[in-house]
């Protein structure tokens, strides 16, 4: 999967088991690829390396949370009425141009 950003194209990974789910960008540096958590709501940066952007999104892939350069050691939890959401995460700044409401379009490609 992959998203287009910022004329940038990012591989997207899709966090299905429960090991990648814990660790997701815990540890890595030089982050060029984004992580989408599907039906999550809230994540953490404990132990990670580097700061990162994440896009909180419905179940038509419909920004409803965003927050750029998130720092580490931090919890965020973008709704907790909304059973559908997911997470995606993304390299630092990669997200600049991303506003909520807009739909994103994750392409198989």
């Amino acid at each position: 999967m992959n998203i287009t950003t910022n004329k940038r194209k990012y591989k997207i990974i899709i966090a299905k088991s429960f090991y990648k789910r814990l660790t997701g960008f815990i540890g890595k540096k030089n982050i060029n690829y984004g992580i989408l958590f599907p039906r999550c709501n809230s994540i953490h940066t404990f132990f990670m390396k580097e700061n990162i952007d994440i896009i909180g999104l419905n179940e038509n892939n419909e920004v409803i949370y965003k927050y750029e350069n998130l720092p580490k050691n931090k919890v965020i939890k973008i709704n907790n009425k909304a059973k559908k959401t997911s997470i995606l995460e993304l390299p630092k700044y990669a997200s600049t141009k991303i506003k909520i409401g807009t739909i994103l379009l994750i392409n198989e490609d």
